[in-house]
């Protein structure tokens, strides 16, 4: 009797042990999906939303975190690179149409983004206005610039010929059929991993309905907004060239200097415009 009590607490006792194992092992190891993924500090989300440490997640198109690959960058933290300005006081009419008046006259841009778009979206997605400095305007509206030349484009070109490079097998935010994820907006918001997400965020169904962001000028500056805090801003106190990384990382390590340059001959002029200096780390 004496035996089978003490075999059956031994057994009770590893039994213990082995669920307590597995829980921490689970609570370790397991990747995680959340709002931005949300993942601990050492970790990276990948393309799809998951936390983890290896190249498959830190890897090209990690979204956040520790990344070391190009991508998609990393999201939160504040803005860095000086004081922070009133944005309205700070993105006047002038400064804006001084970019936009150098689209083509033929570009379609020209009756679609505008000033007045630009204020309305901030003012409904204050987060992005609420700390942010004029070096960091200056690198916003540097991608902006070369995103869509000067304003000029609000669709990729020939993004529907591209369509099926931006739908990934994402279990989070599926490819909707008929749908195409390709680039749109100020800061060409591409791939179902950003539409899904962004459109929950904003309260639109984007999945659904990609093209609205082409349709609506606030909508589209709101998604840029949103492109920006989530994976741009976290990175913008380590330079510009953090942020060319974020927002296209396959241009960095020499792959494509030409259009490095170009956005920080942007970020530099903006800078100048802003009677800010540029800092340090310009490229990637």
């Amino acid at each position: 009797m004496a035996n089978y009590a003490k075999t059956t607490t031994r057994k009770n006792t590893l039994a213990l042990f082995l669920t307590t194992l597995h829980v921490l092992i689970l609570t370790v190891s397991k990747p995680v999906t959340s709002q931005n993924c949300g993942c601990a500090p050492d970790f990276c989300c990948s393309k799809y939303g998951y936390c983890g440490q290896t190249d498959e997640y830190c890897g090209d198109d990690c979204r956040e975190g520790p990344c070391r690959g190009g991508g998609n960058g990393g999201g939160g933290g504040g803005g860095g690179g000086g004081d922070a300005v009133s944005l309205e006081g700070t993105v006047t009419p002038e400064f804006f149409n001084s970019i936009l008046s150098q689209a083509r006259d033929n570009c379609v841009g020209k009756g679609f983004y505008s000033h007045n778009a630009f204020i309305a979206a901030a003012n409904s997605y204050p987060s992005f206005g609420s700390s942010i400095s004029k070096r960091e305007i200056a690198a916003f509206f540097a991608h902006v610039t070369h995103e869509t030349e000067f304003m000029c484009y609000i669709e990729e070109i020939d993004g529907p010929a591209k369509a099926g490079d931006y739908c990934t097998d994402d279990p989070n935010y599926p490819c909707a059929q008929g749908k195409a994820y390709y680039g749109r907006g100020p800061i060409q918001l591409t791939g179902n991993y950003n539409y899904g997400p962004c459109g929950r965020d904003l309260n639109e169904n984007l999945l659904a309905f990609p093209e609205k962001v082409a349709q609506d000028p606030v909508l589209a500056f709101k998604t840029a907004f949103w492109f920006w805090t989530t994976n741009v801003r976290g990175k913008f106190n380590q330079g510009f060239g953090a942020t060319i990384r974020a927002v296209n990382g396959i241009e960095c390590n020499g792959r494509n200097t030409v259009t490095v340059e170009k956005r920080i001959g942007y970020f530099r002029d903006y800078c100048g415009k802003l009677g800010v200096e540029p800092g340090d780390n310009l490229s990637c």
